[in-house]
């Protein structure tokens, strides 16, 4: 199927989809991940990924633009949920240079940022190693997606 949005649904009890994400959940907050769960999936899924990435931010390499927030994969297929505060499962490495999810934090000033929870249905179960990329991490899973969605959050910070 290859990176195109499925049927499967993405969602989350801290914002609804467009809303503003919560404080606790940013970098003025506590910086904890939102909890997040689905339903859909394909039949066949044995593992999920999940990224979370802000293309409004004004950062562009030769491999990307945005900024990447979250990368967490080898997330078994008979999962539905994560919880608040998320810290199971593998970390990759998010534009903080870190692992772990890092919540939104625009410059300030900077207006309105989307940030986009993509969760990806994989036909493998093959365990990936830690600290992957999101570059890595796409190229790695892309033969193995079986279907994809989004959550979109908002986030500003005050002028």
């Amino acid at each position: 199927m290859g990176f195109a949005p499925s049927s499967m649904q993405l969602t989350s009890p801290a914002f609804k989809p467009l809303g503003r994400i919560p404080k606790k959940h940013t970098g003025e907050g506590e910086d904890v991940s939102p909890a997040l769960g689905w339903t859909g999936a394909p039949a066949d899924t044995k593992a999920f990924a999940l990224v979370c990435h802000d293309p409004d931010a004004p950062l562009v390499t030769p491999i990307m633009y945005g900024f990447v927030h979250w990368v967490l994969y080898n997330i078994p297929g008979g999962i539905s949920k994560l919880a608040e505060a998320e810290t199971g499962y593998t970390s990759g490495v998010s534009s903080f240079g870190k692992p772990n999810y890092g919540g939104p934090l625009p410059p300030e000033g900077h207006g309105v940022h989307h940030y986009y929870f993509w969760l990806l249905a994989l036909k493998s179960d093959k365990k990936l190693p830690a600290g992957l990329s999101i570059h890595d991490l796409f190229k790695a899973i892309e033969p193995d997606v079986l279907g994809m969605n989004r959550l979109i959050g908002t986030y500003s910070r005050p002028s």
